[in-house]
């Protein structure tokens, strides 16, 4: 079913789609061993195939996500630490911070992303917030942010906590922002990575655990997790022609073999679907130029991955009332938002699609001659020379 509104102002958009959008599930994966699993189309926030979504359960280092996200976007990625004794005293894994090291924000995130350091996770939350208390609460407001509505993070590290919990919905909504940080991407998608730190800071190689990243086509990321509590947990991605699927799977024995599963089911069913003319016939009003209307179009094709026929896009056209010309083929004249569902899902820019100049100042004509009026003496020689013709 397709829709289509306008209204006649500016208006600034903000695209977080953050609540649940219809499931589409036909036909997928009956075996899956997680106690809780969600595969969600990142863009659009569409959920392919669910169990147990909203069940509250530990993500174990899965966390580090957040912890990551956090980092770069409230931290100084080069800003450099000095490690202290206290920011290391955390058990589990560890990416061989050593006390009095020196070490980058950004390499922190390495540490985290690739080793699943805890101790880099305790260090970034140090370099960014002073301390563990403040970051979680940075971490926990993110969180709500993004729509994790079932979401508490007790510990940076992901290490097990009586009150440390999400639900597979929840990371996978987070797995879908994370992605759209171009550096969290890069970062996530390495299979190793050369970095260096230490007191004189010296190189080493960071190894990704993720083992989609070799087996997987496509797969680009995210994150492991395991605790004895929470079992082995799974957030992954991957992209193909122009569809990105995020898999969420916890407490799955299974987990690298179910993701394969999830992401082949997601890859079968989703499509990018073309909207372009949804849109319409677009034109707006022009004041001072030699057309009075311009034709408007969008700059880019409106394409939405999409698994299920039957949802519900709507495109909502934001345009001043007029505009001054002069005006150029391909200015930005306003935007074109996308719904899926009611979600906000997609922005294009609206462009002209002609040129139209201003309107050149008529042309002034030339005041008449005043007439010069005769001498006397000019109007008697005239008056004698008709009378001798």
């Amino acid at each position: 079913m397709y829709k289509k509104c306008f209204t006649g102002f500016l208006l600034s958009i903000l695209l977080l789609a953050c609540f649940p959008v219809r499931t589409f599930a036909a036909g997928a994966p009956k075996d899956i061993s997680a106690k809780a699993y969600v595969l969600m189309e990142a863009d659009t926030r569409e959920v392919l195939a669910s169990s147990h979504a909203q069940d509250k359960l530990s993500m174990a280092s899965t966390t580090k996500i957040m912890t990551s996200i956090v980092a770069l976007e409230r931290g100084i990625p080069d800003q450099q630490v000095k490690v202290a004794s206290d920011m290391v005293a955390v058990e589990g894994t560890s990416a061989g911070l050593l006390p009095d090291d020196l070490v980058t924000v950004r390499t922190l995130v390495y540490g985290m992303l690739l080793e699943s350091g805890n101790d880099a996770a305790n260090v970034t939350a140090y370099a960014v917030a002073g301390g563990v208390k403040p970051f979680l609460e940075l971490m926990n407001q993110k969180a709500r942010e993004i729509g994790m509505l079932n979401t508490c993070f007790e510990t940076p590290s992901g290490l097990d906590s009586e009150n440390h919990y999400s639900t597979a919905y929840d990371m996978a909504l987070l797995g879908s922002y994370a992605i759209q940080n171009p550096e969290f991407r890069r970062i996530c998608s390495l299979s190793s990575a050369r970095v260096s730190y230490g007191n004189p800071p010296y190189a080493r190689t960071l190894t990704n655990h993720n083992r989609l990243l070799r087996e997987y086509d496509g797969a680009f990321g995210i994150k492991t997790g395991y605790t004895k509590k929470s079992g082995r947990c799974l957030v992954s991605a991957a992209t193909r022609n122009g569809v990105t699927l995020v898999a969420v799977t916890l407490h799955d024995p299974n987990d690298w073999s179910d993701h394969k599963k999830l992401l082949d089911y997601g890859f079968s069913v989703v499509s990018a679907r073309d909207y372009t003319s949804l849109a319409g016939d677009l034109s707006a009003k022009v004041v001072g130029g030699t057309e009075n209307r311009v034709s408007v179009r969008l700059g880019t094709r409106a394409e939405i991955p999409i698994a299920d026929k039957n949802a519900e896009v709507t495109v909502q056209v934001y345009m001043q009332p007029f505009l001054y010309a002069p005006i150029k083929a391909d200015e930005s004249v306003g935007t074109a938002v996308y719904s899926l569902n009611g979600q906000a899902v997609l922005t294009c820019p609206l462009v002209a699609a002609d040129s139209v100049p201003a309107q050149s100042a008529a042309p002034t004509a030339p005041a008449p001659e005043e007439p010069t009026s005769a001498t006397l003496f000019e109007r008697i020689k005239g008056f004698f020379q008709k009378i001798t013709e």
